[in-house]
């Protein structure tokens, strides 16, 4: 299944065009990609260090690459030269291997801190202390920029319960978007994916992420 320009473009014209829509194009062939930029789009979302690196590499350079994954801190070097979004910073320690990896390059990298919503064990995330920890540091993180904030609202088919969780980390975003630190301005709420993507940007999103919609079915490479 190739990329869904028809849907892409439905999508358009139904959302806020303040609101961004990043491509989930993980284990997705190039082809698909150059499919999507084809028609305009610019914003691409992945999960694997690898496979961002590579596709940078086979792709235009003005695309604006996402890294939407579980981010370890040994691999940060791969992406820090040109990553233009990382989403989920999920701890104080991967937060300053960014910072270092940035002052190497001489280069400001704009993040997005993971807040932990979800009643599910397998979704990271930091709690409020932790959050409150990293903003209290990051004068000392000259090259990292906090552009905002996402997380992932339960699985559960309960749409109060993730219209609770959405409205949680829009009063977070909120309240800490008040606070005048150099390195610090709330920008981009990330929260909504394909399958509740309407709430979320009801709940206040602005960046949407949006994968089997527009690509259909994860492929994944057997291990």
């Amino acid at each position: 299944m190739s990329f869904q320009s028809p849907v892409y473009n439905s999508l358009k014209e139904q959302i806020d065009t303040m609101v961004t829509i990043v491509a989930v194009s993980k284990t997705k062939p190039i082809a698909d990609l150059q499919e999507a930029y084809d028609i305009g789009v610019r914003d691409f979302g992945e999960n694997y260090v690898q496979e961002l690196v590579d596709k940078h590499e086979a792709l235009p350079k003005d695309i604006r690459w996402h890294f939407i994954g579980h981010l370890q801190s040994n691999k940060v070097k791969y992406i820090a030269p040109f990553v233009h979004l990382i989403h989920g910073v999920d701890s104080e320690k991967l937060l300053i291997e960014i910072n270092k990896q940035g002052e190497k390059l001489n280069r400001k990298i704009s993040c997005l801190l993971q807040i932990y919503i979800a009643k599910e064990e397998t979704k990271f995330g930091l709690n409020e202390a932790e959050l409150e920890n990293i903003i209290q540091k990051l004068p000392e993180l000259k090259n990292v920029q906090i552009v905002g904030m996402m997380g992932m609202a339960s699985f559960s088919s309960d749409s109060q319960i993730v219209k609770n969780e959405f409205d949680t980390l829009k009063k977070l975003f909120d309240k800490y978007s008040s606070l005048s630190i150099d390195n610090l301005k709330m920008e981009t709420l990330s929260m909504g994916m394909s399958g509740d993507y309407k709430m979320a940007i009801s709940s206040g999103s602005n960046l949407i992420r949006i994968g089997s919609m527009l690509f259909g079915e994860r492929v994944y490479k057997n291990k």
